[in-house]
C-alpha cells in the first residue's frame, strides 16, 4: 500500500509538494510588527477618545452625601399625607460629591417637588418605592449634567429614612 505522498508525486501531471518552514527571525519580525502595532492603536485610540470628551465611569471607594431630609405633604382621598425622607447620593468621583454640595439648592427644589408629586397608595408599595428610587437618580443625574458634571458618576440614589403618615 502506498502513502499518499508517494500516490500524489507518481500521478502525471502533479507537481511535488515542498513544506517550506518560515526561518524564525521572519516569525519573531512579524510577531513584533503586530504586537508593535496593537500597542501603538491601543494607547492612541484612548489618548483619542480622551480628547474627544469621552469618560470613563470612575472607580475606587464609594463617597456618599448625605441630603437634608425631606418632608412633603401629598394628598391621599380626602386626607393630607406626610412623607419624610431621608437620602444619600453614592459616587465614586468625588468631583461629582463636590458639585453636589455646590448645587445644593437645585437638587432640593427639584427632589421636592418630584416628592410632594407623588401618591400614598403607589409608595405604600415596594415597587413604588423603587420607582421612587430610580426618578430620584434620574432627577439628581439632570442637575449633575446641566451644572457640567458627568451625569453617570451618580451611581445610586439610597433612602436611610422613608417615613409616611
Amino acid at each position: 500500500m502506498a502513502n499518499a505522498t508517494t500516490t500524489a508525486a507518481s500521478e502525471p501531471g502533479a507537481a511535488p509538494q515542498k513544506k517550506r518552514a518560515l526561518p524564525l527571525w521572519l516569525i519573531l519580525a512579524i510577531a513584533v510588527a503586530v504586537l508593535g502595532a496593537g500597542g501603538f492603536l491601543l494607547l492612541h485610540g484612548r489618548a483619542a477618545a480622551g480628547a474627544h470628551g469621552a469618560h470613563t465611569v470612575p472607580s475606587g471607594p464609594p463617597h456618599y452625601l448625605a441630603l437634608k431630609p425631606f418632608v412633603v405633604n401629598f394628598q391621599s382621598g380626602q386626607a393630607v399625607r406626610y412623607l419624610q425622607v431621608s437620602l444619600q447620593v453614592m459616587s465614586r468621583d468625588p468631583a461629582t460629591i463636590t458639585l453636589l454640595k455646590q448645587n445644593d439648592p437645585v437638587v432640593r427644589n427639584d427632589l421636592l417637588l418630584l416628592l410632594s408629586n407623588q401618591r400614598y397608595a403607589t409608595l405604600d408599595t415596594e415597587a413604588g418605592k423603587q420607582r421612587l428610587r430610580a426618578a430620584v437618580l434620574a432627577d439628581v443625574r439632570k442637575v449633575v449634567g446641566a451644572a457640567g458634571g458627568h451625569p453617570s458618576h451618580v451611581e445610586a440614589i439610597y433612602f436611610t429614612s422613608f417615613v409616611m403618615q
